[in-house]
C-alpha cells in the first residue's frame, strides 16, 4: 500500500494548483518543498528590516480566472490591487502611456494610435484562438486519440473564424521576430520598444531573435485568460502562494515545507515515490514534479534511470535567462521627472530603442556586463503600504540583459552592475540615490539557487517554437506524462509554459484524473 495517491515535488503556484484539483477530486496528495513558504516564484520576502518585496514575480496579469473560481482563491484570502496602465519613461519626460487600447504621449501621432488599436484587436483574436490550446493538453498530431482530435477540431474552427486576413497574418508573423512586426505596424520608436519589451522579458532574446513573436503571444494569451489587467497582489506575491496553499489544504492536501527532495525513487520500470534529504522514503502511486525538467530528470531521477535518448533531450533542453531583480528600500517616495504622484503606482518601464535592446543583448552573449538595460518597475508600497515602515517605500524592478555568470564573476560584477543600474535609473529619477537605505540585486544565478530554477529561467525553459505547445518540454514528455512510467510534470516546463498562469498545474491534474492512474 502506498503512502499517497500522488506526491508533488515543489510548492510553487503550479504545484499547489495541481494539488488543489487532485484533492478536490478526492485523491490523497502530499506536496513537498525545501523552501519554508509556499508559492515558489509567487513569494514575498523581507530583504531589509521592515521592507518586504515580491522577490521573483511582481505582477499578476496572466493567472487564469477559471482557477481563481474553481479553487475559491478570493475566499482563501487573495486580494488584488487596481489594474495598472503601462508608462514608458522617456528621457525628455514626454512619457508614453498605454492603457487598454489607447496610447498617449511620446509624440505618438494619430496614425500610430489607430494602428495600435488595430494591432491590439488582432492580438486579442490570436490570444482567443490560442486559449483553446492553453486550456487543454497539447494535442499530438500523429496518434489517433479523440481528445487530441477534438482539440484540433476546435483549433481548426477557431482558425476559420479568424477570417482570411488575420489567418494570413498569424501564419506569417508567428515564425518571425517582434522587431520586424513592430516596424510593419508602427513608426514611433518608443511605442515599438515598449511593446517589444513584453516579448523579451524573462528570455535570453533581443527583439530581432526568432521566437519573440511567439513569446509575445504567450503573454497576450495569459492576459486574455486572466481578464484582470496588470495588477499587484496585496501583501506581496507571496499572498498568492498562501491563498493557493490554503485552498489546497482545505480540500485535503498535505503540505510538508522546509523539507527537500533528494531523489525520485524508481522501482523496476516505474517511479514509485521520493526520497527526502533526511533519508526518509515516501511511496506514491505517481510522482508529479513542478521542478523544471532539467532538475527533475538530471538531478532528481538521474540519467542512469532513463533511456539514453531521454537523457540526451534533457541535456539539450535550453533554460537560459537574462533577467535579474533590483530591490531598493527608500526613505521616501521617489520623484520621477514628468510623473505626477498618482502615476507612480502604475507599471513603469524603461527601455532603449529596439536597436538599443539588441546592443544591450550583445555583451550578455559573451558573458559581459551591458551598459544598457530594460526596467519593469513597481513601487508596490503606494497601494500596499504595509510592505514597508510608515512613510517609507519599496521599489522593485525586473531588469533585463544580465548574464548568468559574467566573465569577471559576480563578486566584482554585482557592485559594478548595481552602480550602472542606479545611473540608468537616475536619468528618470535624479534624486533616487539619496533615498536608498538598502539595495539588493538578484542575478539569474541567484534565482537558480533560491528558487531551484535551472539557469534562473522562470519559464523553466526557453519559450521557443521547438520547446512549446506539443513539443514542450521535449518529445516523449509532452502531455504531462513522461517517458518514465509513474512520473508526471506540472510546472512551467510543461505546456503551456511559464508566467503566473497556473495552467500547467490545472491541465496536469485534469490529464492525470482522466487517465485514471489514481
Amino acid at each position: 500500500m502506498t503512502d499517497y495517491d500522488a506526491v508533488i515535488i515543489g510548492a510553487g503556484h503550479n504545484a499547489l494548483v495541481c494539488a488543489g484539483y487532485l484533492t478536490k477530486a478526492g485523491k490523497t496528495v502530499l506536496v513537498v518543498d525545501g523552501r519554508p513558504d509556499p508559492g515558489g516564484c509567487a513569494s514575498t520576502r523581507e530583504f531589509s528590516p521592515g521592507f518586504r518585496v515580491s522577490d521573483c514575480a511582481q505582477w499578476l496579469s496572466q493567472f487564469d480566472q477559471s482557477i481563481v473560481k474553481d479553487l475559491n482563491l478570493i475566499g482563501n484570502g487573495l486580494r488584488l490591487g487596481q489594474p495598472k496602465s503601462t508608462i514608458s519613461l522617456q528621457p525628455d519626460s514626454d512619457h508614453l502611456t498605454l492603457e487598454g487600447d489607447t496610447i498617449s504621449g511620446a509624440g505618438v501621432d494619430s496614425a500610430d494610435q489607430a494602428a495600435y488599436q488595430d494591432f491590439k484587436k488582432m492580438v486579442r483574436s490570436f490570444a482567443k484562438l490560442m486559449s483553446t490550446l492553453y486550456r487543454s493538453r497539447p494535442p499530438k498530431l500523429v496518434e489517433q486519440n479523440w481528445t487530441d482530435r477534438m482539440t484540433l477540431m476546435k483549433l481548426g474552427l477557431g482558425l476559420k473564424l479568424l477570417g482570411r486576413e488575420h489567418l494570413r497574418d498569424l501564419m506569417r508573423i508567428v515564425m518571425i521576430n517582434i522587431y520586424d512586426v513592430m516596424n510593419e505596424h508602427f513608426s514611433n520608436s518608443a511605442l515599438k520598444s515598449t511593446i517589444a519589451l513584453d516579448a523579451v522579458t524573462g528570455t535570453n532574446m533581443g527583439p530581432r531573435s526568432p521566437n519573440t513573436v511567439y513569446s509575445y503571444l504567450h503573454r497576450a494569451t495569459g492576459e486574455h485568460l486572466a481578464q484582470t489587467g496588470t495588477t499587484q497582489v496585496i501583501g506581496g506575491m507571496g499572498a498568492l502562494g498562501q491563498s493557493l496553499a490554503s485552498a489546497a489544504e482545505k480540500f485535503g492536501t498535505t503540505l510538508q515545507l522546509g523539507t527537500s527532495v533528494s531523489a525520485i525513487t524508481k522501482t523496476d520500470n516505474r517511479v514509485t515515490g521520493i526520497t527526502l534529504d533526511s533519508g526518509e522514503k515516501i511511496s506514491a502511486k505517481i510522482v508529479i514534479s513542478s521542478a523544471d525538467p532539467t532538475t527533475t530528470f538530471r538531478d532528481l531521477l538521474g540519467y542512469d534511470q532513463m533511456e539514453a535518448g531521454v537523457a540526451k533531450r534533457v541535456e539539450h533542453y535550453r533554460s537560459r535567462s537574462g533577467t535579474a531583480k533590483l530591490h531598493l528600500a527608500l526613505s521616501a517616495l521617489p520623484d520621477f521627472t514628468g510623473l505626477a504622484a498618482d502615476q507612480l503606482s502604475q507599471r513603469l518601464v524603461i527601455t532603449p530603442s529596439m536597436d538599443g535592446m539588441e546592443q544591450a543583448l550583445n555583451p550578455m552573449k559573451y558573458r559581459e556586463l551591458s551598459t544598457l538595460h530594460t526596467f519593469d518597475i513597481s513601487i508596490p508600497t503606494i497601494e500596499d503600504p504595509g510592505l514597508a515602515p510608515s512613510g517609507h517605500h519599496v521599489l522593485s524592478a525586473i531588469v533585463h540583459y544580465v548574464p548568468f555568470e559574467p566573465d569577471i564573476g559576480w563578486e566584482k560584477g554585482k557592485p559594478q552592475l548595481l552602480n550602472q543600474l542606479m545611473s540608468e535609473l537616475e536619468v528618470y529619477a535624479p534624486s533616487i540615490g539619496d533615498l536608498v537605505m538598502a539595495s539588493e540585486l538578484i542575478v539569474p544565478s541567484d534565482l537558480e539557487a533560491s528558487h531551484g530554477m535551472t539557469g534562473g529561467n522562470w519559464h523553466h525553459g526557453e519559450l521557443s517554437i521547438d520547446q512549446a505547445l506539443m513539443m514542450r518540454p521535449f518529445p516523449g514528455s509532452t502531455q504531462y506524462a513522461t517517458a518514465c512510467e509513474g512520473l508526471y510534470l506540472c510546472g512551467a516546463g510543461a505546456h503551456p509554459g511559464g508566467g503566473l498562469q497556473g495552467l500547467p498545474g490545472r491541465n496536469a491534474a485534469k490529464e492525470i484524473l482522466k487517465r485514471g492512474v489514481l
